[in-house]
């Protein structure tokens, strides 16, 4: 499979590395510097792809290669004020797009358990959630696409109403606690607290190799199909 890597930072590295232990050809390359490839005579021979680059940027890059009939999997964070747009596009021109704040196997397994649990909270209104999450210093947004996504699934499943930033919410929202240091790959651990114990969810990234991989199953995967994709429609959930 021919693909196209927009966003060649630390994560389009990784899944250049991945894409290429797949079998599969990294045609185009788009970074900063080269905007303009971004056009269609590049994008002829690409089949799929994947974008990892910066919130102002992520809606021009989808809709240039929707526009071209090229299913596109992104993981770029904090352009989701736009999603409508990048949504109808998809409708209209009959295309393929996947979102994922992570495309870690291992976090989309904590999302799905997070909804469960949240559901079984509904009823234990003792119970607060709370969520903290722990980056590299080189990540841009705070809190994290993942434990937006996290407090989101709370938020649907259990009655709370949206999310602070913060380690203190407000009554009936989530706190999320953002820490940025060294080069953490990731962490973000759920705690469900009463006055007698704690429920914990925890996930921690060990490198980026798993997010890298997953976008590329991602990829594959929105390779053969149309609409709006997730990764729940990938794993099955």
């Amino acid at each position: 499979m021919n693909i196209a890597i927009i966003g060649y930072g630390r994560m389009g590295n990784e899944v250049h590395k991945a894409a290429l232990k797949r079998g599969h050809n990294v045609t185009l390359i788009v970074d900063r510097e080269n905007t303009g490839d971004l056009n269609n005579q590049n994008l002829r021979d690409v089949e799929v792809a994947i974008e990892f680059s910066q919130p102002e940027s992520a809606p021009s890059n989808i809709l240039a290669c929707l526009n071209e009939g090229i299913p596109v999997v992104s993981g770029t964070t904090g352009w989701l004020d736009h999603f409508s747009e990048i949504s109808e596009a998809v409708k209209r021109l009959d295309g393929t797009f996947l979102y994922a704040s992570n495309f870690s196997i291992g976090v989309n397994i904590l999302f799905s358990i997070n909804r469960q649990l949240s559901v079984v909270m509904r009823n234990f209104k003792d119970y607060r959630p709370s969520i903290t999450e722990v980056h590299h210093t080189h990540k841009l947004d705070a809190p994290s696409g993942t434990a937006i996504s996290l407090a989101d699934d709370i938020c649907a499943c259990s009655g709370l109403d949206g999310w602070t930033a913060g380690d203190s919410a407000e009554d009936n929202k989530i706190g999320i606690s953002s820490v940025r240091e060294g080069e953490v790959p990731g962490i973000h651990e759920i705690d469900w607290v009463s006055g007698i114990d704690k429920i914990s969810l925890r996930h921690e990234a060990f490198s980026r190799t798993g997010m890298a991989v997953g976008a590329v199953f991602a990829a594959e995967f929105a390779s053969r199909r149309k609409g709006l994709l997730t990764m729940g429609d990938l794993l099955d959930f």
